[in-house]
């Protein structure tokens, strides 16, 4: 049998399949240059055998060839051998670039303890000082302390993964994939010597943040031809590099969302021609006294599981449901349940405007496990969240009681320690349960002053009040449960708190992202965010974003100038 063309190239190969035939040559590598091309043909036996593609020859030989005479000398060596690479997964950077070298700040590693592997195929580099900071903050019990262990441990893994513990590897790099974090395809360096480097004489060298400036400069003058970003979480840490000349950024990878305008907010209009579009190929059914409706059309790819959806003309009977199935092109609606009307109300409480219908239907619905609203002040989180808690504890029997918890972050001065139970303690930081619940007692007019006593120990009887401190843990079986606040929360918090539930309970997180009182925390990387954004589409999830308050005329205008 005639042997195959010879490949013209370096990065080509022989195809198993064109051995006999016409020969496929693989795609090139985008920036590979073969300076001396070296045709050379494999024999067929060995190209069935190993059909396997190979990998494109680069230039990384040189790195290896040549002895750097500083051990920071491979890191501009590396960025001219990544250019001849492939983009590699989840690349940020453009075919033929070299890639970032990030210096990481202390605050960086004690906010995201895996921080040192969210920067794809970039490589990281730790000053010493920042070690030194490292090693100054893990004692204690605090969660900077347990993160800062938390890092500490993963660089003993990476450090671990060296063969001859010399500085000579260490300062070609610890891959960062080596711990199992795949999508982490840089590599890591540590400071090995010595960076002389020249800094205004305003700045005090014996800082710790003026020394890592420091570091950022020299490394930026002994990588001319590579991108240096110093990546910090303290505001001033970054101005004074932008002063000096130095690239910084914020880390931002803590963040669910760039924009708090692009969270979801679990309501979609219908558009006008919703009927004359989606009619003729329309199913419509009823069961259970509510409506189904299967459509098929362009509207399906934009819809989520347990959106809600309206549409409202004027003269026409507005459409007013939730979406339960998408199975393919096609999606069901279900209508809901009016409780805008007085026959309807919950323990009292009707809905006064959309927002509130839909987040009714949601908080009654027992297939709905978490539940997550969202509005500014007034419009009616906690009151309705309450309302529905009562109503399918003490009415419909569903769960056993009801626990209320919070963070307990002040929005002034501290007023120090409290004296008490835990329930005592945490008594001060529920005036709005205790507002919430005087107006739902209250509801009951015609009972008396005895009745709407007896009503409201029967109520207290079956709300308890819970510390966040004490969660860790803990498994709610049967029982509803709202996180009040939970703006204040942050994502690694709000995830403790959520898989405390057990078999048959039901957790509603309220909150208004416009009042975090967390400090660090904004919209962005709240664990209310969090929340709303990755459980957004789960069968047994819903959101909805109140728009309208309802507390008073004064309280509306006040959230809208102020």
């Amino acid at each position: 049998m005639p042997l195959p063309k010879a490949p013209s190239k370096k990065a080509d190969r022989v195809d198993a399949k064109s051995v006999s035939s016409a020969l496929k040559p693989m795609k090139q590598a985008p920036t590979v240059k073969a300076s001396a091309p070296a045709p050379r043909a494999a024999p067929p036996a060995r190209q069935a055998a190993a059909p396997a593609p190979l990998p494109p020859q680069t230039s990384t030989p040189v790195t290896t060839s040549t002895a750097p005479s500083s051990p920071m000398a491979p890191l501009a060596a590396r960025a001219k051998a990544v250019t001849g690479t492939k983009a590699r997964t989840k690349s940020r950077t453009k075919p033929g670039e070299p890639t970032k070298l990030f210096v990481l700040d202390t605050n960086v590693l004690m906010h995201d303890p895996m921080s040192l592997f969210r920067f794809d195929e970039h490589d990281v580099f730790l000053p010493m000082m920042t070690l030194e900071e490292l090693d100054g903050h893990k004692k204690g019990m605090s969660e900077v302390a347990r993160n800062v262990r938390q890092v500490s441990r993963e660089l003993d893994v990476l450090a671990g993964a060296m063969s001859t513990q010399s500085l000579e590897e260490m300062a070609k790099g610890l891959p960062l994939d080596h711990s199992g974090h795949k999508e982490a395809t840089g590599r890591l360096f540590f400071q090995t010597e010595a960076l002389a480097t020249t800094l205004p004489s305003g700045l005090p060298q014996g800082k710790a943040d003026n020394q890592i400036l420091a570091v950022v400069q020299a490394l930026k003058e002994r990588n001319p031809g590579r991108e240096v970003v110093l990546v910090s979480k303290d505001i001033n840490m970054r101005i004074k590099a932008r002063a000096l000349g130095l690239p910084a950024e914020d880390y931002r990878n803590d963040k669910a969302l760039e924009d708090s305008d692009l969270l979801y907010t679990g309501v979609q209009q219908l558009p006008a021609d919703f009927w004359e579009r989606h009619g003729k190929t329309m199913e419509s059914w009823s069961a259970n006294g509510l409506t189904y409706y299967r459509i098929s059309g362009p509207l399906v790819p934009s819809l989520l599981i347990n959106e809600l959806v309206y549409l409202e003309a004027p003269g026409e009977t507005p459409l007013y449901a939730r979406v339960t199935e998408i199975t393919g092109k096609s999606a069901v609606l279900r209508t809901l349940k009016d409780y805008g009307n007085s026959k309807h109300a919950v323990w009292g409480i009707a809905a006064r405007n959309r927002e509130q219908n839909f987040a009714l239907n949601l908080l009654m619905d027992p297939e709905i496990d978490l539940v997550t609203l969202t509005g500014t002040a007034g419009t009616g989180k906690t009151l309705m969240a309450l309302a529905a808690g009562l109503s399918q504890v003490l009415d419909d029997r569903r769960y056993s009681e009801i626990i209320v918890t919070r963070v307990t972050v002040p929005v002034g001065e501290d007023i120090g320690f409290l004296p008490g139970t835990e329930e005592e303690k945490m008594s001060p930081w529920m005036g709005a349960l205790d507002d919430n619940l005087e107006v739902l007692t209250k509801g009951d007019g015609g009972a008396g002053e005895w009745g709407r006593a007896a009503t409201q120990e029967l109520m207290r009887s079956k709300v308890r009040i819970k510390s966040l401190n004490f969660m860790r843990g803990r498994t709610f079986l049967n029982k509803f449960v709202i996180i009040d606040e939970a703006q204040n929360l942050t994502p690694k918090q709000m995830k403790t708190l959520l898989t405390r539930a057990g078999p048959g309970t039901k957790m509603v997180c309220l909150g208004n992202l416009a009042q975090i009182d967390t400090p660090y925390l904004t919209e962005g990387s709240s664990g209310l965010t969090f929340c709303v954004d990755r459980f957004k589409g789960w069968a047994h999830s819903g959101h909805i974003t109140l728009a309208r308050g309802e507390r008073s005329r004064l309280a509306d205008f006040a959230s809208e100038v102020l």
